[in-house]
């Protein structure tokens, strides 16, 4: 039997998916080997997948320190061209799934949406801030070490027959890399990249070294973001529908709740934690439940929100003076990307203070940049062209 030729279009979504997964990372040497011969290796990739023999390479293993503490499994660029390939096509079906307050990894719905909606929902709550109102905050314990492999498999497995039911051989390779990609074994083979002692600190149920057989997803992969939001899918509409909470947000595994009832949250903690241990294997983290007055002020994405106001987390303020110590920065965007997030909320006089402290005036002599009174930009100092040709 002849085989079979290799969809034009299959391969145009390829080559999509290549330029997404090179993007911002050309410099790589990963990438760059890749891009070298970059349309005989996208239509090797393809016809490995056609012929069912495409296998996953090893990852690269190390610890990332900021935010906080996280262990990141990086794959091979060949393997992230898949996963965008994957999320690419499946992202514009399951995206009119979830809830409009779920706000990891997605397109207009992302962190700055979150926490302005988090914010509306206190002000709505408390009338304007006149009336009581309460925040719930709760954590998953290690949420992406404790997902069940077999059961994401099987949710993805229902929607993708259900979204794709006309075209059978679409199914079939979406099912077999997600078969390849849920179940592969990142530890094995694994390079590592750092010291063992970079582990030292990190809780066990925030590695895959410590995950129970069949369960986690490595923290680093496209395809596992999307993954956590299919995966809670139908406990974010347990919580809206059926447990009637309007104001309710989630961001991965930290969820917000608000209302005028205090008692009313109290009692959606053995609900949600018995959902989540029949349903999902999953448990709320017991040293990770907040519930406070909303005066108080609620820590989420980084900020602070309090009444009338938006401050920016003391992380990303003691990230900014680290970045100012190395002295050793060599363009604008560190301070631009700082001063472009505080911008959005109320931050003018840490700005002013952040701008005018030595070590960033010196970073700005050193780069020959310049701040606006609003200390919102930094940019280059203007060239006298004039001086530049008549120096004397």
């Amino acid at each position: 039997m002849a085989q079979k030729l290799i969809s034009k279009k299959f391969l145009l979504n390829l080559a999509t998916a290549y330029l997404d997964a090179r993007r911002h990372k050309r410099w790589k040497n990963n990438t760059l080997q890749f891009s070298g011969k970059s349309e005989q290796q996208l239509l090797k990739l393809a016809e490995d997948i056609q012929k069912r023999t495409y296998k996953i390479k090893p990852s690269l293993c190390f610890i990332a320190f900021k935010p906080v503490q996280r262990e990141i499994f990086a794959g091979d660029f060949r393997d992230r061209i898949i996963h965008h390939l994957v999320f690419n096509i499946l992202n514009p079906y399951y995206d009119k799934l979830f809830i409009n307050d779920c706000y990891s990894c997605r397109l207009k719905r992302g962190t700055d949406y979150g926490i302005k909606r988090i914010n509306y929902f206190i002000k709505a709550a408390s009338k304007n801030y006149t009336q009581p109102a309460y925040i719930l905050k709760l954590d998953i314990s290690g949420y992406f070490m404790t997902i069940d492999r077999q059961l994401l498999y099987r949710k993805n497995k229902e929607l993708i027959k259900k979204f794709l039911s006309q075209e059978p051989e679409k199914i079939n390779t979406l099912l077999y890399l997600l078969k390849l990609i849920i179940f592969n074994n990142p530890i094995k083979d694994c390079r590592r990249r750092g010291q063992v002692s970079d582990w030292n600190g990190l809780p066990k149920n925030k590695s895959l070294f410590g995950a129970p057989v069949g369960r986690g997803l490595p923290i680093g992969n496209l395809t596992s973001q999307i993954f956590g939001n299919v995966y809670l899918n139908d406990f974010d509409h347990f919580i809206k529908e059926k447990l009637k909470c309007h104001y309710y947000g989630r961001y991965v595994d930290d969820m917000v709740f608000v209302d005028n009832d205090k008692e009313f949250l109290k009692s959606l903690i053995p609900l949600i934690n018995n959902y989540l241990k029949t349903k999902l294997g999953l448990s709320l983290h017991p040293k990770k439940i907040y519930l406070q007055p909303y005066r108080n002020g609620l820590k989420f994405l980084g900020t602070v929100i309090k009444p009338h106001r938006l401050y920016i987390g003391s992380r990303i303020k003691g990230n900014f003076y680290k970045k100012l110590k190395t002295n050793n920065q060599t363009s604008p965007a560190f301070l631009n990307s700082y001063l472009g997030l505080m911008k959005k909320y109320q931050t003018y006089n840490l700005r002013r203070k952040m701008i005018n402290n030595p070590l960033a005036q010196t970073t700005l002599k050193k780069l020959k940049m310049k701040v606006t009174d609003n200390y919102d930009l930094a940019v280059p100092e203007p060239i006298d062209l004039f001086k530049k040709l008549n120096p004397n």
